[in-house]
């Protein structure tokens, strides 16, 4: 685990980040704020371009937790049968569009309490639909963000949690907005898992890995 970075190192490291993508955008397709919860709570365990090729042509039939009820979970299984774990996040995706629909009007709750009450959600996915659909500078830490931030030192912890609460104590408030999707495609396509592509980073010189490639 690397030491936590310094004030000016995680500002200079972030503002690199804003030069080269001042909006980063999240990749799970979606249409509204439900299908992106729903987008965001099949992704566990499960690859974002899996997901939209599962969701293209049901998010056309099934856009509000109404319709999802009424496409039923035998409906839905035809659609989400290609991603991992599906049976239990269908019968968990038509538990939570019967409680929107009975108990917040088909309204999908912008608290993170009331999403992640909601059966198959936990904090990771209430903080990408309150991070993305309403713009609050929530922290959703995957697999990508936490092995980013120690690694490199941005944010620097042995729990997601732990790693969540960094991210908000050391990125400053500027960044906050848009640090989890800069850390989350950082740690996708640049600094990934087995052979970091430290040759191609744009921040090399700022991070604090100690097996860094060419």
């Amino acid at each position: 685990m690397a030491r936590q970075l310094d004030y000016s190192t995680v500002v200079e490291i972030f503002s690199r980040f804003e030069a080269a993508e001042p909006e980063p955008k999240g990749e799970l397709h979606h249409v509204n704020v439900y299908t992106l919860l729903v987008a965001v709570a099949l992704s566990a365990q499960a690859t974002d371009a899996g997901v939209n090729r599962a969701t293209a042509k049901l998010f056309q039939i099934a856009d509000t937790p109404q319709k999802m009820l009424e496409l039923g979970e035998a409906g839905l299984i035809e659609h989400i049968k290609t991603i991992g774990l599906y049976r239990n996040k269908a019968k968990n995706v038509i538990k939570m569009a019967q409680i929107l629909v009975e108990e917040y009007d088909g309204v999908v709750p912008a608290s993170r309490a009331a999403l992640q009450a909601l059966p198959g959600v936990g904090r990771k996915t209430a903080n990408v639909v309150l991070n993305m659909w309403w713009r609050q500078p929530a922290q959703a830490v995957d697999t990508h963000i936490f092995r980013v931030g120690n690694r490199t030192g941005i944010a620097v912890g042995k729990s997601v949690d732990a790693v969540e609460r960094a991210i908000e104590d050391h990125v400053p408030a500027p960044y906050q907005l848009h640090a989890h999707h800069w850390l989350i495609l950082h740690g996708r396509y640049i600094c990934v898992a087995r052979k970091p592509k430290c040759g191609a980073c744009p921040i090399k010189d700022l991070c604090q890995f100690e097996g860094k490639t060419q």
